[in-house]
């Protein structure tokens, strides 16, 4: 279920079974919790690697995973819920790494763009210089009737699935 506390809204896995049934015992993205956690988790990465986006997770302790971009979210969260998901780039400015463009797409947990909140704070304690907000934000809804999940574009809170009206506000865990 999705849990609002103090830290923000929590999301569980909302994803196809068969992917959270695939993570093994110790998955889970390489833990940011420090400038010197990300320095070193950068100097393993190739050119190529920092060339794409990676997966990324904001844990419910509010810290930063990182995983390859083909990564599933729910591997990258080690099965576990999280505070905000996503694909997340980096660059090298002058002499300091910056974070370049972040996103909350992940079909998996499908958080709301409120999220943001919660990745500013995994960036800032990590030290990156960021963005004010995702450079490129999903709006997630579930349909209220055939209760599929949509992305919704350009303000059309229509389901793509069977021509519904999509709510206003988030709603893709039906538990929560």
């Amino acid at each position: 279920m999705a849990d609002v506390s103090a830290r923000g809204r929590s999301y569980r896995y909302v994803g196809p079974a068969g992917l959270k049934a695939a993570v093994q015992p110790g998955d889970g993205g390489r833990r940011i919790g420090s400038a010197v956690d990300f320095g070193s988790w950068v100097v393993e990465q190739s050119a190529a690697e920092l060339a794409e986006p990676f997966t990324f997770v904001v844990g419910v302790d509010g810290v930063l995973r990182l995983a390859p971009r083909r990564s599933e979210h729910v591997a990258c969260a080690g099965g576990g819920m999280v505070l905000s998901a996503g694909e997340i780039s980096f660059m090298r400015e002058a002499d300091r790494w910056t974070v370049s463009e972040v996103s909350n797409q992940s079909t998996g947990y499908c958080p709301d763009v409120s999220s943001w909140a919660e990745v500013a704070r995994a960036l800032d304690v990590v030290g990156l210089q960021r963005p004010s907000g995702f450079t490129h934000e999903i709006v997630f809804r579930r349909c209220p009737d055939c209760q599929e999940h949509n992305v919704v574009r350009e303000d059309d809170f229509v389901c793509v699935f069977c021509g519904s009206d999509l709510p206003a506000a988030w709603n893709v865990d039906p538990t929560a």
